[in-house]
């Protein structure tokens, strides 16, 4: 399986819609022909350019990557607060018992983590 195409600024950040000035194709007589796009970082604000080749191009490169977590999920995780610094030394103590899997694992199958709604 072929992973798709992502679109990249030098500086590392993901190119989307809204950062794309102009697109163009760039046809050849033989060969591939490409998809051509210019664009703003959002990031570093410096002009780039790509082309892509048009087998592999789909609209769907420049749209964002949905959210996996549902409005339940979300709102059950705004509900705990934020994680603090006893909770986060307790869980690397925890850690490093000999039988940490084990006990998670049975923390995990006796309670759901999530209920539906």
């Amino acid at each position: 399986m072929k992973a798709k195409p992502t679109i990249k600024c030098n500086c590392g950040q993901r190119i989307r819609a809204k950062d794309v000035m102009q697109t163009g194709y760039y046809l050849r007589l033989f060969g591939p022909s490409f998809i051509y796009v210019k664009y703003r970082c959002s990031r570093c604000k410096k002009l780039g350019e790509q082309c892509i080749r048009q087998e592999e191009w789909d609209d769907a490169i420049l749209n964002d990557i949905p959210n996996e977590v549902n409005d339940f999920e979300k709102r059950k995780f705004e509900a705990m607060g934020k994680i603090s610094i006893r909770e986060a030394v307790k869980f690397h103590f925890d850690l490093e018992r000999p039988d940490a899997l084990a006990r998670l694992n049975r923390e995990i199958s006796n309670e759901p983590l999530f209920e539906k709604e």
